[in-house]
């Protein structure tokens, strides 16, 4: 015997829009959370601290020229504490090493020692700390601090990064020295992590 069952209205319009609201979920269980795309439009919406804040830092006509994510490691060497007896050791830290990617999760350039930035041999970026250093302590404990930089005395910023004024690093994760101290002068370690860097001019 065939049993038909007879859907109304109302549970017509209740199970398509149960299946709308399964649909949406499934769409949102695509989005990548850790894409360069969604990490830069996520930045936008940060509380920047004071100590890092161009516009508290430094107020007057300022716009930004570029926004890049960044993915690597932080590289560090083990060095020789001072003046202990016996010897010990502690991590300092070498230079960064990674790759940046624009708002269409596009690599476009590279991120080293320096720090330098280079999106092509015409395109290049030499920073340093503000004296005293303008920085922000994470708000994770295991990743570096966000940084309010100016561009290398003496390294003139060519290309897309000419004009730059200043530099910042923000929304970090990871890239802290190991807790666990190396035990030997040779040891090495490369930590990952990604963040955000934006480039801004004057007007």
């Amino acid at each position: 015997m065939n049993i038909v069952k007879t859907i109304t209205p109302k549970g017509f319009i209740a199970t398509v829009l149960a299946i709308a609201i399964l649909a949406g979920c499934k769409k949102s269980d695509h989005t990548d959370y850790n894409s360069p795309a969604y990490r830069i439009n996520e930045s936008e919406k940060l509380v920047i601290p004071s100590s890092v804040d161009i516009a508290t830092q430094f107020p007057g006509n300022t716009t930004r020229v570029l926004t890049l994510y960044a993915q690597g490691v932080q590289k560090y060497k083990a060095q020789a504490k001072a003046g202990s007896f016996p010897v010990t050791y502690e991590w300092v830290f070498v230079a960064p090493q990674a790759a940046l990617y624009d708002a269409s999760n596009k690599i476009v350039g590279t991120h080293s020692a320096g720090p330098n930035w280079e999106l092509s041999p015409q395109d290049s970026l030499f920073a340093q700390h503000f004296a005293p250093a303008k920085t922000a302590a994470a708000a994770d404990a295991n990743s570096i601090d966000w940084l309010l930089l100016m561009p290398k005395s003496g390294k003139t910023p060519t290309g897309v990064f000419a004009n730059v004024a200043y530099i910042q690093r923000i929304a970090t994760s990871g890239g802290k020295a190991p807790s666990v101290l190396p035990t030997r002068a040779d040891e090495t370690a490369e930590v990952p992590y990604t963040a955000i860097y934006r480039f801004t001019q004057k007007k």
